[in-house]
């Protein structure tokens, strides 16, 4: 990865990259895709407009330090995502599933976007939910705190058009905002445990919590298993995903996730 500053902008040069496979396939619901090549979106409050393909790449109106302080982080710009295809091609799916799709990245989320928004996923699809998630930002003006959703009640919340799942949504910014659940804390601690501790939340079961530890807090072991990994798993690895990639398998379930709900589905 390099970048370098064209006035306003910054020019992004970074072959492990596709916007389609990062931005538009369920990790995050907050971006909408404006072209051919082309999403506007948010990491909490922090707006982007950003294009490109083939390795080249546009932020528009982003400062060098937004860059390093918000999106360097976003997208995992720090990981080397060749070397991760390499070590996944030992295993015959896995590389396959990364030839299909070179350009994933792991979207690094804050902890709060990422519980919220995985929290309205719940038998869901990806439509709907970032429906949901635009309303409750347009409603607060910017994304709201666990704080100010605290207050909310499920009749109030009703305006998400979100069904049952506000209930989830207001427990889980109960717990975060009283320091029951503390956020910063759950990353801080072992994958089982930090699983266990987000699964005190309403409507937060096993796939979600891992999404939202790998989403939202980085635990690259953990693994979401929804009908299409099930799937996998069960064609692929009816003896268990291979113990070889335990400390990223999070990060293989992003191409296996692709490669089975794109090529195979």
């Amino acid at each position: 990865m390099r970048y370098e500053i064209s006035g306003k902008d910054i020019i992004l040069y970074e072959d492990d990259l596709v916007l389609d496979e990062v931005l538009d396939t369920g990790q995050a619901f907050r971006w909408d895709k404006t072209g051919e090549n082309s999403y506007f979106g948010h990491s909490l409050d922090t707006p982007l407009k950003i294009s490109g393909s083939g390795g080249k790449f546009i932020l528009e109106n982003t400062s060098e330090e937004t860059f390093l302080n918000v999106w360097y982080n976003y997208f995992d710009l720090g990981t080397d995502y060749s070397a991760l295809r390499r070590e996944y091609s030992k295993d015959v799916t896995l590389r396959e599933a990364c030839r299909f799709s070179r350009g994933i990245r792991l979207l690094r989320q804050d902890p709060w976007e990422a519980l919220l928004s995985f929290v309205f996923s719940s038998n869901n699809n990806i439509t709907r939910i970032k429906g949901i998630v635009a309303r409750l930002a347009e409603h607060y003006g910017h994304f709201p705190t666990p704080q100010e959703l605290s207050q909310e009640t499920v009749e109030s919340l009703g305006l998400l058009r979100s069904g049952f799942r506000a209930k989830y949504a207001l427990d889980a910014a109960q717990k975060v905002a009283s320091g029951e659940v503390n956020l910063e804390n759950v990353a801080k601690m072992p994958y089982i445990e930090a699983k266990n501790e987000l699964m005190r939340i309403c409507g937060v079961g096993p796939k979600v919590a891992d999404c939202v530890l790998l989403g939202g807090m980085y635990k690259t072991e953990a693994f979401p298993v929804d009908v299409w990994m099930r799937r996998v798993l069960d064609e692929y690895y009816p003896d268990g995903f291979p113990e070889e990639f335990y400390p990223t398998r999070g990060i293989a379930q992003l191409y296996l996730f692709n490669y089975i709900r794109k090529f195979r589905g």
